[in-house]
């Protein structure tokens, strides 16, 4: 044994190491160094009690082996120098997993009839990371909880921690996990071409036990059953979600606003119960509620001592009635009538069709064309109600057209070419009230909308107040009706023409000269006799050098 001795004369031992007071410098050695640009391994001083760097042994160790070592590439092939590609476990065994096939028996307590209940189960292995889970195969209607019974983990091979190998497995053995003991009966084909492979001599195949409980399920024991008059559970298997459709029209033209409306009436076979359902076409005005008969029973034949009684307050029992609809009493082009409804039945769908020929070959099929719309309901034509007298037409008729009334539509060009286009007339009151003599009226036609307004003139120590004598509004001529109305036009204001506004006659007197002016620009939509009459009424007053007023003596602008 050889003894270190440091600077103060001490043994290099556990408990005889001090701190070297008189040492200076505290930094890490540098390990690597730069030679002509390129980094390499320093070797520092190793001093007393001091072990050489890790990378100093491992360049000691690489220079060793290469001063010794023969060049293969030189005096052999190249293939022999050539190391093989490594690969780790979890890359080589990804997705590689050995699949055995076994079974459990499953201990059945208090049960004359069965001691234990065979439970197949499937194991696989995943040589990924040797862990292992266990399936049950699910077995519908079995009752019994399956599926997952162990998760993918290492399991347990004895108390001490060692874990089950791939190496242990083979077929025919017992695998005992957490108190349960599997038998191993086979493998698949890979599992089987992997074990023999790796040098495993893989065992023959065993037979899966048959499970007394399941092959008793399969093969009942005989027993007897009193018989019922109908056998209902047999319908029920047999006929179930089996439904004759037939396509019918419902004939409701005897009741007030009745028509005939498509139906369509199901005859469940599971049953024997019938449904009718209305066919509703977009926009008919009929309330979403299809079904017109819901699902039931419909009674034939009624038992005679039961006729009298009144079945519209009870129901009808099965004791009442004697005779129920079959599908023996649909028949395909007649009419049959149903809780007092009459229904002709006039095609039915394509499994309707085949039951018939199947089931019943004596009832005939026979097809009927639908009857148009226009034969069923008789169009009457839309009658517009009377005015009744508040706003204008246009106004009036919005509300028959549309539920929420819109505004009438306008002639948008005609009112930007003839905006601020005002024909103005002189009036006087055609009354035979005296007092109404010295009244004197404005009559303003526009001809951007068709409107007229009257103003009155003012009269001093007249006793009448003038001003606003009717808005614009268009006036309608006398005799004229409420669906094809007549309005009073330019055509119709000539120089001394009476004009009926509402019960008041007004005649024309006078007129601006604009309005010559415009209707001579149009002669070919006004009669001569309006021209004329206007022309020698404008004509006189020039004539005689009197002031070229543009409204005249008797028409004036309306003070405000």
């Amino acid at each position: 044994m050889s003894w270190n001795w440091n600077s103060h004369g001490l043994p290099f031992l556990p408990g005889y190491t001090f701190r070297d007071v008189t040492k200076s410098a505290f930094h890490r050695p540098q390990t690597l160094g730069y030679k002509n640009g390129f980094a390499l391994p320093s070797r520092p001083t190793v001093g007393i009690g001091q072990a050489p760097l890790l990378s100093e042994q491992l360049i000691q160790q690489e220079i060793s082996e290469l001063s010794f070592e023969t060049p293969d590439v030189i005096y052999g092939s190249l293939d022999q120098s050539m190391e093989k590609e490594f690969f780790p476990a979890h890359v080589a065994l990804d997705k590689k997993v050995l699949r055995f096939y076994g079974y459990f028996l499953e201990n059945i307590q208090f049960s004359p009839e069965e001691e234990c209940r065979v439970r197949p189960v499937v194991i696989y292995y995943y040589l990924e990371d040797d862990s292992m889970c266990i399936i049950e195969p699910m077995v519908e209607n079995s009752g019994i909880p399956q599926g997952k019974r162990i998760k993918r983990q290492r399991l347990p091979k004895n108390e001490f921690g060692e874990h089950y190998q791939w190496k242990e497995l083979n077929v025919g053995m017992d695998l005992e996990v957490y108190g349960v003991k599997y038998h191993i009966t086979q493998c698949d084909a890979f599992t089987q071409e992997f074990m023999e492979s790796e040098g495993i001599v893989v065992n023959n195949p065993e037979p899966m036990p048959v499970d007394p409980y399941s092959e008793r399920r399969i093969q009942p024991q005989p027993s007897y059953t009193t018989p019922s008059e109908f056998d209902c559970m047999h319908q029920f298997l047999t006929m179930d979600r089996k439904v004759l459709r037939f396509f019918a029209l419902w004939d409701d033209s005897d009741s007030l606003f009745g028509d005939t409306r498509p139906v369509t009436i199901q005859y469940f076979l599971v049953d024997d119960t019938v449904e009718i359902r209305e066919v509703h076409e977009p926009n008919s005005g009929r309330d979403p509620f299809p079904v017109l008969m819901r699902r039931q029973k419909l009674p034939k034949k009624i038992k005679p001592e039961s006729e009298t009684f009144p079945s519209c307050v009870l129901e009808v029992s099965k004791q009442e009635v004697d005779e129920y609809y079959s599908p023996k009493d649909f028949k395909v082009g007649q009419t049959m009538t149903l809780l007092g409804r009459r229904f002709l039945l006039y095609d039915c769908d394509g499994f309707t069709k085949e039951y018939y020929q199947k089931n019943h070959p004596d009832v005939e099929i026979k097809p009927s064309e639908v009857p148009k719309k226009t034969d069923l309901l008789q169009e009457t034509k839309k009658e517009v109600p009377p005015y009744n007298g508040f706003g204008s037409l246009e106004d009036s008729l919005q509300n028959c057209l549309s539920l929420i009334p819109e505004p009438p539509k306008k002639n948008v060009l005609k009112m930007l070419e003839n905006d601020h286009k005002v024909l103005r007339y002189s009036a006087r009151l055609d009354s035979q009230n005296p007092e109404d003599e010295c009244r004197r009226f404005i009559l303003s036609y526009f001809l951007s909308n068709d409107m007229i307004s009257i103003f009155e003139k003012p009269t001093r120590n007249s006793g009448i107040i003038g001003g606003k004598f009717l808005e614009k509004t268009r006036i309608p001529k006398p005799g004229s009706t409420v669906d094809k109305p007549e309005f009073y036009s330019p055509a119709d204001f000539a120089i001394g023409a009476t004009v009926e506004v509402f019960s008041h006659r007004f005649v024309l007197t006078d007129a601006d000269h604009y309005v010559l002016t415009y209707l001579e620009s149009n002669a070919s939509q006004i009669p001569c006799q309006t021209l004329d009459s206007l022309r020698q009424k404008l004509g006189v007053k020039t004539a005689n050098n009197q002031p070229a007023d543009q409204n005249g003596d008797d028409v004036a602008e309306p003070s405000s």
